[in-house]
């Protein structure tokens, strides 16, 4: 298992090698980094035979030319997000939107999105290579997965068990709490973290063995303290690297958002 990380946002490509090629999941993020990554695996002699969105947010669903067309998957509801997004009038824009400035021009959107939907409850990914364990939650985004490549312990988490972005929650609607969502997300991943030797998270630093049960515990404490409204005694938000400071707007933001929703906020308008 190989992986591939961009220069902003940390994002994480991961590489599965399979008997007649590989497997990536959540290659990105510009082309330039994606060509990069194109070359590596033909210096490998590896092609690629098979593609997964662990979660339907852009930087997860990005795809190159040179990569070729393999068939791209995710879970059926992260498959119905994307698809609804393209079939609006508009679409490229409303995602360039989203896109951080500095790389706007760089990121490649022609096969944005296009993820095919795995069969729901698929527990194991269907391809020749080492078997590969699909774990569906409602954390973060809807249709997030996390792959557990079983026979080499890796756990390839999406966007949780990151050493540099805090938690962050799903949409507060009025059909779901996003609070236990990722409470519920982070106990189904501590159901596998036995089993697991090494952790890549969408973002930030590839952990060990001993870093599984270290990042799920800061991410269960971070979130109780979100949803209890007090605060968080978390790194990544009090002493953040250089150049990530801007993740404590992320989680003033996700307070602020928290405490409207449950109808808190007495801030005027």
């Amino acid at each position: 298992m190989l992986t591939h990380q961009s220069e902003l946002l940390q994002n994480n490509t991961v590489v599965v090698r399979g008997r007649d090629g590989v497997l990536l999941i959540d290659p990105g993020i510009t082309g330039e980094e994606m060509t990069c990554l194109t070359n590596d695996l033909g210096a490998l002699g590896q092609p690629v035979v098979a593609g997964f969105a662990t979660h339907p947010d852009w930087d997860h669903v990005l795809w190159h030319p040179r990569l070729g067309d393999a068939p791209r998957y995710g879970t059926a509801r992260c498959a119905g997000v994307l698809r609804e997004l393209r079939s609006e009038p508009g679409w490229r824009a409303r995602a360039t939107e989203g896109l951080p400035p500095e790389i706007a021009d760089e990121v490649p959107l022609d096969l944005f999105g296009l993820i095919a939907a795995l069969p729901a409850g698929t527990t194991l990914f269907p391809w020749d290579g080492p078997r590969v364990r699909m774990i569906e939650h409602p954390a973060h985004a809807p249709g997030h997965a996390a792959l557990l490549i079983e026979g080499s312990g890796v756990l390839v988490a999406g966007d949780m068990l990151s050493d540099v972005f805090v938690p962050m929650l799903g949409d507060f609607t009025d059909t779901g709490d996003p609070v236990e969502d990722y409470l519920l997300g982070l106990r189904r991943l501590e159901e596998v973290a036995g089993g697991v030797d090494i952790v890549v998270p969408g973002h930030g630093s590839v952990g060990g063995a001993e870093q599984v049960h270290a990042r799920l515990e800061q991410d269960r404490a971070y979130v109780h303290a979100l949803r209890d409204g007090s605060d968080p005694d978390d790194p990544r938000v009090t002493s953040p690297p250089p150049g990530w400071e801007w993740v404590s707007d992320i989680h003033t933001g996700q307070a602020q958002a928290l405490a409207r929703w449950r109808g808190q906020d007495d801030t005027p308008g």
